[in-house]
């Protein structure tokens, strides 16, 4: 395994190749997140790094020096990490040509991934940690980086996703017709044709339930979106004729829609705003609402010309 400076010379040695960002706190959680990477760097043809971080939690003080001997035994941890992280990523894909980096860092964990996402096509975070006073707190980390990242982010709950039974399920988008949505389009029909699966594009057309809706407006508004959805759709699939296209238009809360989608799906897809969305709010409210929900694999993508928050 390599400490930062080994790690970085390795980097650079394939700094050709698009790159991946595993966080690992030596949590099941973010050992499934690599996994779910391993799988994605492999169908992408992307180098995978996986980064631990062994920076001690703010509130311990800025003054508080630690012993040669205390930062060997921090060193050798995460290397620890690292050992059963990069046996977890090449056991996901066996057989199959991984390129992996490690790094063990001692900077804060939040600030080096966004700082790193500048440069990498994707990070992947497990949505929680090994608890609120250990090294990684990565429930902490998916909020601030789906919030701050200027890359996707995916975020990983369980194994749900990777394993075989999962394989055949489709990938799931939520399109709002609004612009801040076609990246995320865009994303999730690369992925069902990487993964060989359909495509479910679920678009809700009212955040009230059908009894607020006067039944003479009902068939109207219903061709109308369906309309809508249509048009978002037709370049992709021109693009991705491979990709076979299920589209889902209802009168639902957008969160509880995809929630339900994302039930039978081995990976969800949601742009990082919706319609109305503000640059300084921590995420869009479905998203922000399906990252602590979903159960399936995540994607957080962010509108191309929206800085992050």
């Amino acid at each position: 395994m390599t400490t930062k400076g080994k790690a970085m010379a390795d980097s650079t040695a394939s700094q050709s190749v698009p790159q991946m960002i595993a966080a690992v706190d030596g949590s099941a959680i973010s050992y499934h997140a690599v996994a779910w990477a391993a799988v994605e760097a492999v169908l992408r043809r992307r180098q995978l790094h996986i980064l631990t971080s062994m920076a001690l939690p703010g509130g311990f003080g800025p003054g508080m020096t630690l012993s040669d001997a205390d930062m060997e035994w921090m060193r050798r941890d995460g290397e620890r990490i690292l050992t059963e992280a990069s046996r977890i990523a090449r056991e996901a894909v066996p057989g199959a040509e991984l390129v992996l980096t490690t790094e063990v860092s001692f900077d804060f964990l939040i600030p080096t991934l966004i700082d790193r996402s500048h440069q990498v096509k994707m990070l992947v975070v497990g949505s929680r940690g090994i608890g609120a006073f250990q090294r990684g707190m990565l429930g902490s980390v998916s909020t601030a980086v789906t919030r701050h990242a200027h890359c996707p982010v995916a975020v990983i709950h369980d194994i749900s996703g990777i394993t075989p039974e999962w394989t055949d399920q489709p990938v799931v988008v939520g399109v709002d017709g609004s612009d801040n949505s076609v990246p995320a389009i865009e994303l999730a029909f690369e992925e069902a044709s990487l993964r060989k699966v359909g495509l479910t594009a679920v678009h809700t057309w009212s955040d009230v339930t059908g009894l607020d809706i006067p039944m003479a407006d009902w068939d109207a508004m219903l061709e109308s979106e369906q309309v809508l959805l249509a048009e978002q759709l037709a370049g992709y699939q021109e693009r991705y004729p491979d990709v076979p296209v299920r589209r889902v238009v209802k009168v639902d809360r957008p969160a509880r829609a995809l929630l339900d989608e994302s039930e039978h799906a081995q990976l969800l897809v949601v742009g990082s705003h919706g319609r109305g969305g503000f640059a300084s709010m921590l995420l869009g409210s479905t998203s922000n609402k399906l990252l602590h929900s979903a159960q399936c694999p995540m994607i957080v993508v962010r509108d191309r010309e929206r800085p992050p928050a």
